[in-house]
């Protein structure tokens, strides 16, 4: 099998319509999977399962999740903002383990990918309440990658930061000589990460190619977590 040939893949993508969602759907089914693409949000207890009893069986499961991420200072963070970033970002992880896990360790084979970000990796002002939900997501993958390995199952993030989407980096925030000053400063690369870049890695992580790493957390950030 070619480094990243899908082919007879069939990876379950979550918010295909947002975040990284629209640039993984064309770069996964360039590489010749089968995406099943979906574009709710979990919310609802009910949905992750409900979602993959309707997809059927999957090799991969795609969790691209991501809000807005609030500024506000720590000393202001309402439970409200608090609970509805681990509501939309964090609660699915164990419900999505419930309906899919069973199925993968029974069959010795299968992939979790979440797409987190960096910012549970470097401290960033007036974003606690959206680093404590990244950095939950990916302590779970860790904990959750180190106790299925053994099962043939593969569970690792990629954590993103300064990557090219509409969520975090718009066209009108992209256009501002400010925020390209800070792209200077504060990152190594001196740019995005293009979503295509960012894509292709998560596709590498998806093929058979990558099945030694288990627990793990890439940074993709253009050395910005460094």
């Amino acid at each position: 099998m070619a480094l990243c040939d899908l082919t007879g893949k069939r990876i379950l993508l979550t918010q295909a319509d947002a975040f990284m969602g629209p640039a993984l759907q064309q770069t996964l089914q360039r590489h010749r999977a089968e995406v099943v693409a979906d574009t709710r949000d979990f919310l609802d207890p009910k949905a992750p399962e409900q979602l993959v009893n309707e997809a059927g069986t999957i090799d991969v499961l795609l969790l691209n999740l991501g809000v807005p991420a609030p500024s506000t200072p720590a000393a202001l963070v309402e439970d409200e903002e608090w609970g509805l970033l681990f509501r939309h970002m964090v609660d699915p992880l164990p419900r999505f383990a419930r309906a899919l896990l069973p199925m993968m360790t029974e069959r010795q084979h299968g992939k979790i990918i979440l797409m987190g970000s960096a910012s549970a990796l470097r401290g960033m002002k007036r974003a606690s309440s959206y680093s404590a939900a990244r950095g939950a997501q990916l302590a779970w993958v860790q904990a959750v990658g180190a106790e299925v390995a053994s099962k043939g199952v593969q569970v690792n993030a990629i954590a993103q930061n300064f990557v090219d989407n509409p969520t975090y980096f718009p066209a009108d925030i992209q256009a501002n000589p400010a925020f390209q000053a800070r792209l200077q400063r504060e990152v190594p690369l001196g740019r995005l990460v293009s979503a295509e870049e960012d894509a292709s890695f998560a596709a590498y992580l998806c093929s058979d190619a990558a099945n030694c790493f288990v627990g793990q957390i890439f940074p993709v950030c253009g050395g910005w977590s460094h």
